[in-house]
């Protein structure tokens, strides 16, 4: 909103200042920081009283955890979305539609997350919402967003019910920005997937929140990862959106994604603030609530800019910690026996006596280097 403070610049020349996305993604990364450092202990105190026994620890996960993490709160993602939305709203320019297209998958995927999170307290037990239902409000949600991406790459600025009325029906007669997907490493490699595009943008979505929330295991391991990711797409996002940078790179440049930085700007600072408290022993844990819509966020962004395939790359830790999941099920289903001794695969490694710090710090090291070969497909094309 204080992009709209540009109108005035003629009363009071620093105003100018609202209309760089750089100096906004840094007030947005502060601003989500501080707000979380001020309501972070009052948020834990409410969760701490109104969940009493915290979130139920699997009896079948590591032992270590049944005396460490008992009792912990959850739903800490309510901390991280407050500070990202409220962030977010405050330094993104309003007029960009995919602002507002991420904040809905945001916080669609966060209710989802926070009624199963939900389910799971005041149950006491990790039956929590239907799979199949969850799957298929995710999947209503990713669909419904990559329509409205749709809608946004191929309309200009919306002044009527006319206009309104025409972008809406432009996607079902027109070749359109969003539904085309680029491969890294090569300039003109382009496919175009036309109305594939709805169901196979949903599907990076849906994949990104689900691939988050299984990597939400240990202490800070979720959390520096998204943050890591997001400020990789916060730079991408910035080129893709300006114009002259996209036209060096050879990338595609879609007008207004270059907002999308300051979201990630408001995500890097509300993880910050939250690590704080997250950080082992941890006096809360984000739950699905955070963790679902941390990564339909981060597909969302990777959607949007055209990059879901280096969302592979960079988010490759969360990539393989979903793998090893389906191989694990896969596995024991055909054959009778596991590839690991406990999936997620950070399970594994503290089955094999890892202490639960070092597959932290190692993993977010390993979330570091994708990040910079990520970064690399910019330029190697």
């Amino acid at each position: 909103m204080l992009t709209l403070l540009t109108d005035f610049t003629y009363l009071f020349g620093p105003f100018n200042l609202f209309r760089y996305i750089t100096f906004r993604t840094g007030g947005a990364t502060a601003t989500a920081l501080f707000f979380v450092f001020f309501f972070g202990p009052k948020i834990i105190s409410a969760l701490r009283l109104k969940q009493g026994k915290g979130q139920p620890i699997r009896l079948d996960g590591p032992q270590s955890h049944l005396l460490t993490k008992k009792g912990t709160p959850t739903m800490g993602g309510l901390m991280i979305l407050s500070g990202l939305v409220f962030s977010t709203v405050l330094w993104a320019n309003p007029r960009s539609a995919y602002v507002w297209i991420v904040l809905f998958v945001t916080l669609g995927f966060g209710a989802i997350g926070f009624y199963d999170d939900y389910l799971k307290v005041t149950k006491q037990s990790h039956d929590g919402f239907s799979g199949r239902s969850r799957l298929m409000l995710e999947a209503a949600i990713g669909m419904f967003a990559c329509y409205l991406m749709m809608v946004a790459s191929a309309s200009p600025p919306i002044s009527s019910i006319a206009d309104l009325g025409t972008a809406l029906l432009t996607p079902f007669h027109s070749d359109v920005t969003a539904s085309r997907l680029a491969v890294p490493f090569f300039n003109d490699y382009i496919l175009n997937l036309s109305w594939f595009f709805v169901p196979f943008g949903a599907f990076v979505i849906m994949a990104s929140g689900n691939a988050v929330n299984l990597t939400d295991g240990l202490d800070g391991l979720a959390i520096v990862p998204s943050m890591i990711t997001a400020g990789t797409f916060a730079i991408i996002a910035y080129l893709v959106g300006n114009s002259i940078f996209a036209s060096y790179l050879g990338i595609h440049y879609i007008s207004g994604t270059g907002e999308l930085a300051v979201v990630c700007g408001a995500l890097i600072g509300a993880g910050l603030g939250f690590l704080w408290f997250n950080a082992p022993p941890a006096q809360i844990f984000m739950g699905d609530t955070g963790s679902l819509a941390l990564g339909g966020l981060l597909g969302t962004v990777a959607v949007a800019i055209k990059h879901e395939i280096v969302l592979v790359i960079v988010g490759g830790l969360f990539v393989v910690e979903a793998l090893s999941v389906i191989v694990q099920v896969a596995s024991f289903k055909l054959t009778g026996k596991r590839v690991f001794r406990m999936a997620p695969i950070h399970h594994h490694f503290e089955q094999l006596g890892w202490s639960e710090s070092q597959i932290v710090v190692r993993f977010w090291i390993v979330s570091f280097v994708l990040a910079l070969i990520g970064l690399a497909t910019l330029k190697v094309r």
